[in-house]
């Protein structure tokens, strides 16, 4: 099931009863936050505001707060299964060898003329453009403050679009766009980011870069801009393939841009090269504030909206946050993109305790000598993944997952003479254990057994494991003895 907009989706939460109306009146600096981070904690429902203090219009919070959100967003039950839809990209690689080529032609046909006929569709009309002014008042969206020492109100989930200079190719990206005043919002778009390496495009052209802020869509374009999307693939293409069904575009109306058809609010400006303004502090994902740093400001001179439009927004914070959901959804759905480059690996987990991008945890099927070290730097030259202070690396047998089982097998299997890569490299913008800001240390930790052809000296001791027919007896035992049954089902073992 495709959800053509944000209005679409949040019906069919309502109708599943995982959607519930607040009609008190909330005011948007600070309240909302303490609303929803309550409601997140206990994995509660998504959550529309219909009465909030100084807003025009409804907010829609909490909406991809939870696994089971996010798996509808995207047409499937599980994330898993939307996981499997997104591996079938790995058969556009061409295969090795013309017998392979030969037996796999049909299938990698068949999934091209399927991206094919998933490609944006352009219309000329569209719903985000039913109201459209160029006299703007930001004040009139229900931008939140979210943190008692936030430096201003901030649009949290916006869907920024910008396009290369010099190829015209279109990016979209999730920053922060902190408010200034009735027409200028902080374009926060970290260095590292798709969107600042075309605002340097830019910059170097002495042009202005136009830019297009989207609040307000369906789930899977959300996640499209959340998301590592592979290189060479469009946002909106992958968008169109994730959801299944073409994405509608339309050309924004003073800048030349596309956006999703069926958006709720669309900003629509520039980024002047020449122009910086102190951004910030900002309540951020890793419980801390970010430090106030100057960033390019984004002037709005054209807003278009629905008629009804929905104010669509979260809020950052220490997990459990929403945006700590969607970084295990990330995790979840883009493995097999990761196993494009890395075949060897078998399940990845970057655990929300870690802030998903500074601690990784990799599961293997260790092959030769050094290999966990080749797929730690690997890993460290992929996309976001650069940004991982800490990667662990286990055998194929260790479930990532089991946090009390991966710290079991650093502390036993890893020897810290030996066993830990030190790197050197880019660190993300919010970090703020270095000391220089974006560069910084990392280390990577060789928890995998080891042999002689690692170089090890002597024997690695047999790791006890129960006979597995006494534990088929017992376990038949416990089906046929009630009292058996109801302890094991009360103390669950290994």
């Amino acid at each position: 099931m495709a959800f053509r907009s944000l209005g679409e989706f949040l019906a069919e939460l309502e109708k599943r009863g995982d959607l519930v109306r607040i009609r008190s009146k909330v005011h948007r600096d600070l309240e909302l936050t303490e609303i929803t981070r309550r409601t997140l904690a206990q994995d509660g429902p998504a959550l529309l505001f219909e009465s909030v203090d100084g807003a025009t219009m409804p907010v829609a919070m909490n909406v991809l707060g939870s696994r089971r959100r996010v798996a509808l967003g995207l047409g499937a039950d599980t994330l898993e299964e939307a996981a499997a839809r997104i591996g079938k990209l790995s058969k556009l690689r061409p295969p090795a060898g013309v017998v392979a080529a030969l037996k796999d032609l049909s299938g990698t046909l068949d999934l091209l003329d399927t991206v094919r006929s998933l490609g944006p569709k352009r219309v000329t009309s569209a719903p985000c453009q039913d109201v459209a002014t160029d006299s703007i008042q930001l004040d009139t969206l229900p931008i939140l403050r979210c943190w008692p020492h936030d430096g201003g109100r901030t649009i949290t989930f916006p869907v920024v679009v910008t396009k290369d200079p010099e190829t015209g190719e279109p990016h979209t990206g999730v920053y922060r766009l902190q408010q200034y005043g009735p027409d200028t919002l902080g374009f926060h778009a970290q260095l590292h980011r798709v969107g600042a390496s075309n605002y340097r495009k830019w910059a170097a052209r002495g042009e202005r870069m136009p830019v297009a802020a989207v609040i307000g869509i369906d789930p899977a374009t959300v996640l499209s801009g959340l998301a590592p999307v592979p290189e060479g693939i469009s946002n909106w293409v992958f968008a169109s393939f994730v959801r299944s069904e073409p994405l509608e575009l339309v050309r924004c109306q003073t800048v030349d841009l596309e956006v999703p058809a069926n958006a709720e609010i669309v900003l629509e400006g520039y980024v002047d090269p020449a122009e910086r303004r102190l951004e910030g502090p900002f309540g951020d994902h890793t419980g801390y504030y970010s430090a106030p740093e100057e960033f390019p400001v984004f002037h709005v001179t054209h807003m278009t909206t629905r008629r009804n439009p929905v104010y669509f927004t979260t809020v950052t914070g220490k997990p459990p946050t929403e945006d700590s959901v969607l970084g295990k959804a990330v995790e979840r759905l883009f493995l097999p993109v990761v196993r494009l480059v890395l075949p060897e690996i078998v399940d990845m987990n970057l655990p929300a305790e870690g802030l998903f991008i500074n601690v990784g945890i990799i599961s293997i099927r260790k092959s030769y000598p050094e290999h966990p070290r080749k797929v730690m730097h690997a890993l460290w030259g992929l996309g976001q993944l650069m940004f991982t202070r800490y990667l662990i690396v286990v055998d194929a047998d260790v479930d990532v997952h089991d946090l009390g089982e991966v710290l079991y097998r650093v502390g036993l299997q890893a020897d810290p003479a030996n066993d830990f890569e030190m790197a050197r490299g880019p660190v993300d913008q919010l970090s703020i254990s270095n000391p220089i800001p974006n560069i910084g240390g990392k280390v990577g930790i060789d928890a995998t057994k080891k042999g002689p052809s690692d170089g090890f000296p002597r024997p690695w001791p047999e790791e006890i494991r129960m006979d597995p027919e006494v534990v088929a007896r017992i376990d038949a035992l416990a089906n046929a003895d009630p009292v058996l049954g109801r302890l094991f089902a009360e103390r669950p073992g290994k």
